[in-house]
């Protein structure tokens, strides 16, 4: 996981829609998504529910949201 990818989870989560997160954050939006996947992969856990619109936090999205806010944070002051 790195900081880039907590980034765009952090993006899709304040504009609820992956292709205006993708512009947001200068990428495609299929990039976006692979990034995305791979976290929730690794976590396996599922970050979006994305079968709603506009995309909704999981419960245990709103928390990765929560601390990944926190190490983006702490990241930006080195």
């Amino acid at each position: 996981m790195t900081i880039t990818q907590l980034q765009y989870v952090l993006a899709v989560a304040e504009h609820k829609n992956f292709t205006l997160a993708a512009e947001k954050c200068f990428v495609t939006q299929p990039t976006l998504s692979m990034q995305i996947q791979k976290i929730e992969e690794e976590l396996s856990i599922l970050i979006f529910d994305r079968s709603k619109k506009p995309i909704q936090l999981t419960a245990i999205g709103q928390k990765i949201v929560e601390q990944a806010k926190n190490i983006v944070n702490e990241a930006g002051k080195i």
